[in-house]
């Protein structure tokens, strides 16, 4: 049985040159072109943010249920907007710093994490994804 947790609701006006609020005024950016003249944010830096976050709260989860502690953990997020000439296409990469804790142990946490995460799943098998401990 499905139950749903949470529905965000974002407006959108603009595209890539606009703006995004959402319905309850906490998010309210600007939106340009990823290396344009504008001062707002783009698609792939809110993915980058959303999913890092996401992630980072099922690594917590993981860790939670193997016995772990986890601190100091951060996550920089790289989303790769690319073109091969039929199209667009997106690639992702997360570097996960885990301060402290056995390199085989944190790497047994992301993959759990990677296994759990709404986006992880959401993104599997659509878009090149890299993990990498540092």
């Amino acid at each position: 049985m499905t139950q749903t947790l949470y529905t965000g609701k974002v407006h959108v006006t603009g595209g890539r040159d606009g703006a995004a609020r959402s319905d309850d005024g906490r998010l309210d950016v600007k939106l340009s072109t990823p290396g344009g003249p504008g001062a707002g944010t783009n698609p792939e830096q809110l993915l980058a943010a959303g999913w890092s976050a996401c992630f980072q709260g099922a690594m917590a989860i993981a860790a939670k249920q193997m016995g772990v502690t986890l601190a100091d953990v951060a996550i920089d997020a790289e989303i790769a907007l690319n073109t091969d000439g039929a199209g667009y296409f997106l690639a992702a990469r997360l570097n996960v710093a885990t301060p402290g804790l056995d390199p085989e142990v944190a790497r047994q946490v992301v993959e759990a994490a990677h296994n759990t995460c709404p986006y992880s799943k959401a993104l599997r098998g659509n878009i090149d994804v890299t993990l990498n401990l540092v």
